[in-house]
């Protein structure tokens, strides 16, 4: 395991005041739109009606549509232009760099490769991104627990969805996500045969997560745990 900090490809870099309002007020994702729509009903009902009671429902419906504006936040991202390079596939901090066996299920064979899993907390964009160009030949759901995803067993006892995806020059890498303590719903729009471009958006999940990434064999990560990431854009690794 990694256990210091190393230089990467991506310098992160202090940002502007500009840029953190464009992050902050970054249009909602399309996965939004029954949370905020149920809550804007209830913020705007419970502000009309006369009783204290529906005033403070009102309020509290109105705090959590603000939040759901924040958590659901998709801002675009620019992908460095250099095809051999493996991205973060989400936001957040990375908590362990290890080699481990790949999940069992994509049947990328049992040799140990890279493991670097990050942690996504509820204030962090919740998007996934597709780490590297390539085509989705396996996706494999699992039901399981919600531990805090932070855990290291939470790669084997929570609920997650692996993706491989095979680059264009056959090697696999793959990509789990991770329901945490207070997620409980995975969002996946990638199928198998479906192909992508690096940086590209894959799905969510809701109300804090990880994301883990299993580089190729060979392939040796560039980031360390404590690291944060910026999904589609940071370098985890060169390919």
């Amino acid at each position: 395991m990694l256990d210091r900090p190393t230089r990467t490809l991506h310098e992160l870099r202090p940002m502007s005041l500009i840029q953190s309002m464009k992050l902050v007020l970054a249009p909602p994702h399309r996965a939004a739109r029954p949370f905020l729509l149920a809550s804007g009903a209830a913020a705007l009902a419970g502000r009309a009606l006369p009783w204290r009671p529906a005033k403070w429902l009102g309020t509290a419906a109105g705090l959590f549509f603000g939040f759901c504006l924040y958590f659901f936040r998709d801002p675009e991202r620019v992908p460095p232009a250099d095809a051999h390079l493996a991205l973060a596939p989400a936001d957040g901090r990375v908590v362990s760099v290890e080699k481990v066996s790949p999940p069992e299920s994509l049947e990328m064979g049992d040799a140990p490769v890279w493991r670097i899993a990050t942690f996504l907390s509820v204030l962090d964009v919740h998007i996934n991104r597709m780490p590297a160009a390539g085509t989705v030949t396996r996706v494999a759901y699992h039901p399981g627990q919600f531990l805090n995803a932070s855990l290291d067993k939470a790669s084997e006892l929570n609920e997650r969805n692996a993706l491989r995806l095979t680059l264009p020059d056959g090697r696999n890498l793959a990509v789990v996500q991770i329901a945490g303590l207070i997620a409980r719903r995975i969002l996946c729009e990638a199928e198998e045969g479906m192909a992508y471009e690096a940086g590209e958006r894959f799905g969510l999940i809701r109300f804090g997560s990880r994301t883990d990434l299993y580089l190729p064999p060979g392939v040796e990560p560039l980031v360390a745990a404590g690291q944060t990431m910026v999904g589609g854009e940071t370098v985890m690794a060169r390919l």
